[in-house]
Order: C-alpha cells, then sequence, then structure tokens
C-alpha cells in the first residue's frame, strides 16, 4: 500500500500568501532551519519558544531569598539598573548561554496577555478568575507536554492510507506542589488521562521562615520518570528548591524535571537555575511582581 506523504510543515496561508504576491518581486527564500533528527523530526517545524535573558550575565549569580516575602520586588528587579539580571520584559530569541536557554516562555500575544490580565486584576470575580486561569494553565499543560519525547509511529487511516505521524512516549509522571499547585492537576489529566501524580507540601516555618517539607507522596518508580513539576507562581524560587531537592532524594536528576508554571519573578527563576542549571523552566511572565494571591483566590481562601 502506497504511504501517504505528511505535508503538516506547511505554512497556513501559504497558498493565499503567494497570489498576493505574484505580481511583487519575490524576496530571496528563507533557510530551512537546520535539525539534527531525522526522518519525521526533521520534517517538523521547531517549537516557537520564546528565551529569557541570561540570568546571571557577566558572572554574577543569584542566592535564594531568605526573606521569605512574596510579591515584593527583589534587588535584581530594581528599575532603572541593569546588573544582568533576567529583565521584566523578555528580549526575542536570540544565541544564549545554556543555563539562559532553560528559562522558557510562551510566545505572548493578545489571547495570553488577557488572561494574565484577568488574574492579575483585584476587581475580577473568582468565576472569571477560576476560568481565566484554567485556560492559561492549559496553554501551558500542552506545551510542557511538547517538550516530552514523542517517537515515531505509522497508522493506517480509515481509507486505508499509512500515514506516518508521532505518538507520545510513555514514562512521565506529574508532581504538584500543594496547594496552589493542584490547581494544575486537571489541566494536566485532561491532556493525559492516565498520569499518575505525585504530591508535595511544603510550608514556611513560622520561626525561621525557611521552606519546610512536610508531606510527599510520589509513584514507586518515579527515579525512571520524566517530571513535571506544577507550581503556578514563583516568587522567591524557595519553595519550589527544597521540592526539587526532595525529587533528587527520590533519585530523580534535575535535568528530567520540567517546572510548569504560570508567573515568575526574575528572582525567582534566577535562584531556581542557579540551584540547579539543568532544570527547565516554563511560565508564561516574568515579571517583578507576582499575583501571589493566586492561590487564595483559585480555591475561594481569600
Amino acid at each position: 500500500m502506497a504511504t501517504m506523504p505528511c505535508h503538516n510543515n506547511r505554512r497556513v496561508g501559504s497558498a493565499a500568501a503567494a497570489a498576493a504576491g505574484a505580481s511583487r518581486p519575490q524576496a530571496a527564500p528563507e533557510p530551512s532551519p537546520v535539525s539534527s533528527g531525522s526522518g519525521m523530526a526533521a520534517a517538523l517545524p521547531p517549537r516557537q519558544l520564546r528565551f529569557a535573558e541570561p540570568p546571571g550575565a557577566g558572572g554574577q549569580s543569584a542566592s535564594p531569598d531568605s526573606s521569605g516575602g512574596d510579591g515584593s520586588s527583589c534587588s535584581s528587579c530594581s528599575s532603572g539598573s541593569n546588573g544582568g539580571g533576567l529583565d521584566a520584559a523578555p528580549s526575542p530569541p536570540h544565541a544564549l548561554p545554556a543555563a539562559a536557554a532553560q528559562l522558557k516562555l510562551l510566545p505572548m500575544n493578545d489571547q495570553i496577555r488577557e488572561l494574565q490580565t484577568i488574574i492579575r486584576d483585584k476587581t475580577a470575580s473568582r468565576g472569571d478568575f477560576v476560568f481565566s486561569a484554567d485556560r492559561l494553565i492549559r496553554l501551558v499543560v500542552e506545551e510542557g507536554l511538547n517538550q516530552l519525547p514523542y517517537t515515531e509511529c505509522t497508522v493506517t487511516t480509515p481509507t486505508g492510507y499509512k500515514y506516518e505521524g508521532v505518538k507520545f512516549e510513555k514514562g512521565n509522571c506529574g508532581v504538584s506542589i500543594m496547594r496552589s499547585g493542584e490547581a494544575m492537576e486537571q489541566g494536566l489529566r485532561d491532556c493525559c488521562r492516565s498520569i499518575r501524580i505525585g504530591k508535595i507540601l511544603i510550608q514556611s516555618d513560622e520561626e525561621t521562615q525557611r521552606a519546610k517539607v512536610y508531606y510527599a507522596k510520589f509513584p514507586p518508580d518515579i527515579y525512571r520518570r520524566k517530571v513535571l513539576l506544577m507550581y503556578p507562581i514563583l516568587s522567591t524560587g524557595n519553595t519550589v528548591i527544597e521540592a526539587v531537592k526532595v525529587l533528587i532524594e527520590h533519585g530523580v536528576q534535575p535535568n528530567v524535571i520540567i517546572l510548569l508554571s504560570l508567573f515568575s519573578t526574575p528572582h525567582g527563576a534566577k535562584s531556581i537555575i542557579h540551584e540547579f542549571p539543568d532544570i527547565t523552566i516554563l511560565t508564561t511572565e516574568v515579571h517583578p511582581v507576582a499575583p501571589t494571591h493566586f492561590g487564595q483566590k483559585y480555591f475561594g481562601t481569600d
């Protein structure tokens, strides 16, 4: 039976663009992206993710914030200074050091910007807040799954043709940092019905204000899995650092951890990458002030 070619890498509207530009001189064709893979992987379009400014540029590094304050501007985020930290407004993609490439931002558009605005708006109703948060979570989870490995496969269509596609590799799991991280669990289950999800409970000690692990429950073979760590708001980064340490104690390597978040401060991202340079952070925005009311408003405890 003949094999039906895959044309998924065609750009939408290319025929209309060609018709509209027939009367204009044609520009030189763009070079095709170079891919290190072969076969189907080489034909797929590249993943369009933005990268934030290199953390700790100029040799500077940041230590985790010991104050434990949430939502406050940190020294590396002060306006009017260019101390080599992460900028609140990410720059376009360009050549970055390996550590900076671990911080990835979803491509900004009006839809994402509106969802961010509703979540930050103190006058937004809880219904609008939860609806917008769930939509934004779904976008982050979808891109997080896009960072996991896929394998090539061939399927037979109802008309009898062979289609060369890809399938999701097994051996992944989710871990939510309680309580706000639990808001992202349903979005992950909506995309992966059978995925296993572990939990970590971390709270700040009343006397020392340091993050302390109170509870951890993981799949028994988590050391063999790739982990989607879920925590929507990265403020100081201390909670995530403690969670990653617990995962490492259970045999998980930082290079197989993908941290899914909605909002991050520059200091929070720098602290995590400084502690674990191999971890991947996926978020929608890097801004000096994070919406730290997220968990309370999402679960109705504000």
